[in-house]
């Protein structure tokens, strides 16, 4: 037998631990805010919650229960009370920096929670190691607030490591490019000039929209947004909506699109309802010093002429007409090749009577009463000057008839009186 006491067997049976060291223990209790582990130790282990997780607040009721067993390390051999302090989150978390090693050096893509939203980036966290996202390496673009990924779980890869220094930087952004830059090389293999496709409005502008096509955004600008006319695409378009749209051309890594579908076209049918001669109604578009552009229909304008609009003159258009006025004209002239029509309103007005004539001149009165008695017998002619000299003229023009008619009375009494003597 041995010569030892009980006591020294005791002893010597529990084991000998010191501050860094990783103990195994199993749970004997289980409080709100701290647990309690047998180490085999005289003392028993203590794990505060701030020990455990990073997660304030949480109930470790909820994580841990009585006989788990669980690995932790030794912080401090008796803490004041005479137990021992115990941290399992730093030990997860030396685990966790090797395995962020590892993935450094291969350049393994991480997937992680994230756990606090900062002012500079995003944290996550790896078996209860830190890594520090830049707000620069969050996303390919701007993203002026970064908490809508408080919570969500990304993909990363640690672009520097060094903890030591506590600096574990992690990059989502060189991901989402060369996905793209994937995705877009495919894209690009399938799609063609002609081609119908579906998208989803990404960004809306004063000057058109871009489409996310799946690996590549493209351009539908304000011209090709209808055969109509489009004052503002905010008000027609939303960002997030879906959008089937045509492929017009592509440039290089730029392709533009068109809502414009041939099949859709106004024109193929204008012939027969614009033709010459048919009453048409429409809407005032837009006006200049020239005329006005009438709407017949989305994608169909028409010049209606300042000349055409009525059979008085009209300075300018928007001395008559308003614009947004509903009007009714008549096709004056169709050219189906060049897509131009014209109109008149002047031409549904009923026709304006010739105006009366003014009567002749008293002058001219008198004049064709001289002539009158120059040809007629001497008492014709007299009784002619007669009735020219007592029409109510003015000074002037009595002047004018008294002297010729007398000269005149003379040689037509002298003329017929030597005829008939001879």
């Amino acid at each position: 037998m041995s010569d030892l006491s009980f006591e020294q067997m005791l002893e010597e049976s529990l084991k000998t631990i010191h501050n860094g060291e990783v103990v195994e223990g199993t749970v004997i209790d289980v409080k709100e805010d701290e647990i309690i582990l047998n180490i085999g130790y005289k003392a028993d282990g203590i794990i505060t919650r701030n020990e455990y997780t990073n997660e304030s607040n949480v109930d470790l009721r909820t994580l841990v229960q009585v006989n788990d067993k669980m690995d932790a390390k030794v912080l401090k051999v008796n803490d004041g009370d005479g137990q021992v302090l115990l941290t399992y989150k730093r030990l997860v978390a030396e685990k966790g920096n090797k395995r962020l090693e590892e993935a450094f050096e291969t350049q393994e893509v991480l997937t992680a929670p994230v756990v606090q939203v900062l002012s500079g980036g995003l944290s996550v966290v790896v078996d209860e190691a830190r890594v520090f996202i830049p707000a620069s390496l969050v996303s390919d673009t701007y993203e002026k607030n970064l908490e809508k990924y408080a919570g969500q779980e990304i993909e990363f890869v640690i672009t520097e490591f060094n903890p030591r220094r506590r600096r574990i930087i992690g990059d989502r952004k060189q991901l989402l490019v060369a996905r793209k830059a994937e995705m877009q090389r495919e894209l690009f293999e399938r799609i063609a000039v002609g081609d119908v496709v579906e998208g989803v409005i990404k960004n809306v502008t004063d000057f058109g929209a871009f489409v996310d096509l799946g690996g590549a955004d493209g351009l539908l600008h304000i011209s090709e947004m209808s055969w109509g006319h489009v004052e503002n695409p905010k008000k027609v378009f939303k960002v997030g909506e879906p959008l089937t749209v045509l492929i017009k051309d592509i440039k290089g890594d730029k392709i533009a699109l068109s809502l414009k579908f041939e099949d859709q076209n106004p024109w193929l049918t204008a012939g027969e309802k614009y033709a010459i001669g048919n009453i048409v109604e429409g809407r005032v578009a837009r006006m200049t010093d020239f005329g006005a552009f009438i709407e017949l229909e989305p994608g169909i304008d028409a010049l209606l002429h300042v000349s055409q609009i009525s059979h008085e003159h009209v300075d300018k258009p928007s001395d008559i007409l308003k614009a947004g006025q509903m009007i009714e004209a008549k096709v004056v002239d169709f050219n189906g090749v060049d897509h131009k029509i014209s109109l008149s309103m002047k031409a549904l007005e009923p026709a304006t009577p010739a105006p009366v004539a003014e009567e002749a001149p008293v002058e001219a009165a008198a004049e064709a009463a001289v002539e009158e008695a120059t040809e007629a017998p001497v008492e014709d002619a007299a009784e002619a000057v007669e009735e020219a000299a007592e029409a109510p003229v003015e000074d002037a023009a009595e002047k004018a008839v008294e002297v010729p008619a007398e000269e005149t009375v003379e040689k037509a009494a002298e003329a017929p009186a030597e005829e008939t003597a001879e």
